[in-house]
């Protein structure tokens, strides 16, 4: 089938050299810089002051296109020269964004244009622009001064490196194991699971089949794997990555860990907050530490019933096959066969019902349904011949456009995720509109087939794509309130996990599903089971998520900043708390915690569960309404997706709902409750 090619401006990713990038981000940079040195002092007129303003919307919007494609290609097509450039760069973008948050004239600008009697008469969008750029300026140390401002400059620039490296040593960590398997060792694997393994294998020249830590692999080898010493081998392997309990002492993130925790708690005291945890929830829609940690002690205390009847269900099927004491590499395999048990439903009965070009393509019929928008495949340069390159459009017009890159290969980072390329936005040459890349790392093709997804991966693929139509539906043109900017970090996940809801509708899944061989939908049979297993482990589930966000959150919270050891005994007793299956003494969970060490999620894991309660109370009004209800639709998307930050997230979820957001429909959609 031939593709007609993008209809908007596109990055030509195969020209793109190192150096032109090099060339470019420098050169935002320099702009920016001489752009800052130039302000000495407030421009005297209010439109003078409004083109300043302007003027850093558009140096910001360079910056972003430039950097984001070394950022992307960083964390798809990770080899040495990529990351040197990345890490050589790093220092001098920290420096600016430094400069830019501490800029007196800058800051004063801003404020001078929110004091002005011209401001109410602002769009909308930008006054919340300005409002935010005000409250960020004074987070960024733009009060400080001597001694202390060039200390806050030096620890933004350390923790932007320590960040980087973080990232880097668990990606090389991962990618350091790989254990060619015998038959033996092969047996329970399904065939599908076993094919990909060997297909790992070829790529490393080897005629036998071979277990890695990527995701797909990981997961075969510990949900089918009858050999309970493999499963135990890939476990340890897993969760010692870069720690000094691994065989590559050179990727260890303890030191980075350690350091990355110092200078948060040192970078909070400079701005007058008592920890790094208040300085987090100060750009949040949590009000306090205190109301974060309370919300998730009390969802424990729900998740802890049900949980316990999961693990002693967990436990008697072990003892069935003679294991006295559940190991953490026997939860996943037995978990399995319970399912199986109770539900006569397996993953991998599953697959052969997902293909992804199939789900694809049911995904954005149900958008369709929900928005009016219709997705459609065109012609653009990539990265890889994995990613593919779509447009949105509404009632005909081009709207936005997004990439693809769906599965798990050497070189690229684990995990999912939704990065904007390029952010709605007014510009001297008229709209810009807004582009984005969903990443994934979903189980690869095996030989001529398509690749064939777990239900799971069905629901991480509506996940991010939640994310990506929070990009594309602003209908903001002022770029630091668009899509996902200036929306508060624990309600950004809201569109993303509301997007979920669609993968446990039969009617959605009749457009997802279709057999590789039959064509079929997915059957009755087949039907009921996924769904009667919708709540399976929930609790467990739960209580894990809860260990993780209070984790997070007390390591930010206790002051002074803790070490490696302190870090694990923190740890240790939250599991005492909150876990119910023990974890054992080398698991070191914490050090390759890309999340919160390498990502935005810093004293903010909590998010997660934060904004699952907002979207089950969004979805509450579809079940009663009706989910492919168009006005619905319609609704949310004028209300949630369209707005990005201009509205706060609270009220924005009170211009949908009518109300203030409940924890209800969170414990009935878990299973936990029928009201």
């Amino acid at each position: 089938m031939t593709l007609e090619k993008a209809t908007l401006p596109v990055p030509q990713f195969d020209q793109i050299t190192l150096d032109d990038l090099k060339q470019k981000i420098e050169q935002a940079i320099e702009q920016g810089q001489n752009f800052l040195n130039e302000l000495q002092e407030v421009p005297q007129s209010i439109q003078a002051q409004l083109s300043v303003l302007d003027k850093i919307d558009t140096l910001e919007n360079n910056m972003g296109e430039s950097w984001g494609i070394l950022s992307h290609l960083n964390a798809v097509m990770n080899n040495v020269e990529t990351r040197e450039l990345y890490q050589t760069l790093l220092p001098a973008l920290s420096e600016y964004y430094t400069a830019l948050g501490q800029h007196v004239p800058l800051y004063q600008t801003y404020q001078h244009v929110h004091d002005a009697s011209l401001f109410d008469t602002l769009p909308p969008a930008q006054q919340s622009a300005i409002k935010l750029a005000l409250r960020d300026f004074k987070l960024s140390g733009v009060a400080l001064e001597g001694e202390n401002k060039k200390r806050y400059a030096e620890i933004s620039a350390r923790l932007s490196q320590l960040a980087s490296d973080f990232s880097n040593h668990v990606l090389d960590a991962t990618q350091a194991f790989s254990k060619p398997l015998t038959e033996a060792q092969l047996k329970g694997l399904p065939q599908s699971s076993v094919e990909l393994l060997k297909q790992y294998g070829q790529q490393r020249e080897l005629e036998q089949p071979v277990a890695t830590l990527d995701i797909p692999s990981y997961l075969a080898i510990m949900t089918y794997a009858d050999d309970r010493e493999l499963r135990e081998e890939l476990y340890k392997e897993y969760v010692t990555r870069a720690s000094e309990q691994s065989a590559h002492p050179s990727f260890d993130n303890t030191p980075v860990m350690e350091e990355i925790l110092s200078l948060r708690q040192e970078m909070a005291k400079l701005l007058g907050f008592d920890n790094y945890a208040e300085y987090s929830l100060a750009s949040k829609m949590a009000p306090d530490v205190e109301t974060v940690n309370q919300f998730l002690v009390e969802l424990a205390e729900h998740a802890r019933t049900p949980a316990l009847k999961e693990i002693a269900e967990l436990k008697d099927i072990a003892k069935q096959d003679g294991i006295e004491e559940l190991k953490p590499w026997d939860s996943t395999y037995y978990s399995e066969k319970l399912k199986q048990q109770q539900f006569n439903l397996s993953q991998e009965s599953l697959k052969p019902y997902f293909p992804a070009p199939k789900v694809i393509q049911g995904l954005f019929s149900v958008v369709n349904r929900l928005y009016g928008i219709t997705v459609v495949e065109r012609e653009a340069p990539l990265w890889h011949a994995d990613a593919h390159y779509y447009e949105l459009e509404d009632q005909g017009v081009v709207i936005g456009g997004f990439y693809f890159d769906l599965y798990a290969r050497s070189g690229k980072r684990g995990g999912a995720w939704m990065s904007g390329f390029r952010s709605r936005m007014q510009t001297e040459n008229g709209l810009q509109k807004p582009i984005c890349y969903m990443v994934g790392n979903f189980t690869p093709p095996v030989g001529d087939q398509p690749a064939l997804l777990t239900h799971d991966e069905v629901n991480t693929l509506f996940h991010e794509f939640g994310h990506g139509l929070h990009h594309m539906l602003t209908e903001v043109d002022n770029i630091s309130v668009a899509g996902t900017h200036g929306v508060a970090w624990d309600a950004v996940e809201l569109p993303s996990q509301f997007m979920e809801f669609w993968t446990w509708d039969k009617d959605s899944l009749d457009s997802l599903s279709e057999h590789i061989e039959s064509k079929e939908t997915l059957p009755e049979e087949l039907l009921k089971a996924l769904l009667d297993a919708r709540f399976f482990q929930s609790g467990m589930q739960t209580l894990r998520q809860i260990e993780f966000a209070l984790f997070d959150l007390n390591i930010h919270k206790i002051t002074p900043a803790l070490n490696a050891t302190q870090i694990q005994a923190t740890l240790d007793d939250i599991r005492q708390k909150f876990a119910v299956l023990p974890t054992v003494s080398y698991n070191r969970f914490q050090n390759s915690f890309s999340h919160i060490f390498a990502g935005g999620y810093a004293a903010g894991y909590y998010s997660y569960k934060w904004a699952e309660v907002l979207a089950s109370d969004a979805f509450d009004r579809f079940e009663n309404e009706g989910i492919f209800n168009t006005q619905t639709g319609t609704e949310f998307r004028k209300a949630i997706l369209a707005v990005g930050g201009k509205d706060t997230a609270l009220d924005a979820f009170i211009n949908f709902r009518g109300r203030e957001p409940k924890i209800d429909a969170l414990l009935r959609h878990q299973g936990w409750t029928n009201t």
